[in-house]
């Protein structure tokens, strides 16, 4: 019962899931601090608001006699906290993952062979292979 937690728990993908998780909670606090102390008071400034969430806003009144607000600066806060983290998502990890990838696969289609890298199954089953006739020619013994 708790081998089977254990393998889940101690999985790569588990891990790597939870450290995801913690940076991406400090770094949803950094972009919000960018967002709500840098960008938010410059637009603003630009309408006249303290803050985006003030800014823009449309009042309509209700059939009940009260008032609905519609507060457009607020959703113009969101997308623009939005943009920035796809901007530095794209620019900090998609573009250089993906400038890797395209030198391995070129690497790799040019045949030179990478040093750093591990052998392959099958490259490592035609060593073996070739060491067990060797050591067969040598003991005098021939395989049926």
């Amino acid at each position: 019962m708790f081998k089977g937690f254990k393998e889940f728990v101690l999985r790569g993908n588990v891990i790597e899931l939870a450290v995801a998780v913690v940076i991406g909670a400090a770094f949803t606090a950094v972009v919000n601090s960018i967002v709500n102390n840098l960008i938010n008071p410059l637009i603003g400034v630009i309408f006249q608001a303290d803050t985006l969430d003030s800014a823009m806003v449309v009042s309509i009144p209700t059939v009940t006699g009260g008032v609905a607000e519609v507060k457009f600066g607020a959703v113009l806060g969101a997308i623009v906290a939005f943009l920035i983290v796809a901007t530095v998502v794209y620019f900090a990890f998609v573009l250089p993952m993906n400038t890797l990838k395209e030198r391995a696969e070129a690497k790799r289609n040019s045949g030179t062979p990478d040093p750093d890298a591990p052998e392959s199954e099958l490259t490592l089953l035609a060593e073996i292979r070739d060491l067990l006739a060797e050591q067969r020619e040598r003991s005098g013994t021939r395989a049926e």
